[in-house]
């Protein structure tokens, strides 16, 4: 019991290591060696629990789409308005709170040269967020992609000009904008 719960406790460590670096440096700026050293294991414990780079981050996209979504809720329980504010929140703090990127909007620049079961899990995450905004909003306008790709791109534009108050000016005048609306 004690060894199975060591080899989930390295696993989840394991995976914020590797999260943590594709925010940062994308896919081709992670390594088994890197987060290997970030875990204290030796490299081979890291190809244990996932046996290819693909694996380790289709499974790092998982969990990182499962805690975005299951943090948004049932997009029925809220207004558009505190929907749009709940999103653009999320990313205001991976800004600003986390200093990095959307793992998604770094996979997005990416997407051509991600191996296919990560390209899945990326675009199920968007796919995924624009039916939450969506049901959220409303309607079947192309609000929902305007929204998303605002605030994906204050992230980018906030990581360029490392400032993170860009982040925090998109999410008020979109959050702004959808009250009015």
């Amino acid at each position: 019991m004690a060894t199975a719960r060591r080899r989930e406790g390295t696993a989840e460590k394991i995976l914020d290591s590797a999260e943590e670096r594709l925010c940062r440096y994308g896919y081709n700026g992670v390594s088994f060696r890197d987060i290997a050293a970030d875990v204290g294991v030796k490299s081979a414990s890291v190809h244990y629990f996932f046996p290819t780079k693909a694996t380790l981050v289709a499974a790092v996209a998982r969990r990182y789409a499962d805690l975005c979504l299951a943090e948004l809720g049932d997009p029925a329980a809220r207004g558009p308005a505190e929907a749009v504010a709940l999103l653009g929140e999320m990313f205001r703090r991976t800004v600003a709170e986390r200093k990095r990127m959307c793992l998604f909007g770094m996979m997005a620049a990416e997407i051509g040269a991600l191996p296919a079961e990560v390209g899945a899990e990326a675009r199920r995450f968007f796919a995924e967020t624009l039916r939450w905004l969506r049901a959220a909003l409303g309607e079947d306008s192309g609000a929902a992609e305007t929204i998303l790709a605002a605030f994906e791109g204050g992230v980018l534009l906030a990581r360029a000009m490392d400032d993170p108050s860009m982040m925090e000016k998109v999410v008020e005048r979109v959050s702004i904008h959808e009250a009015r609306a």
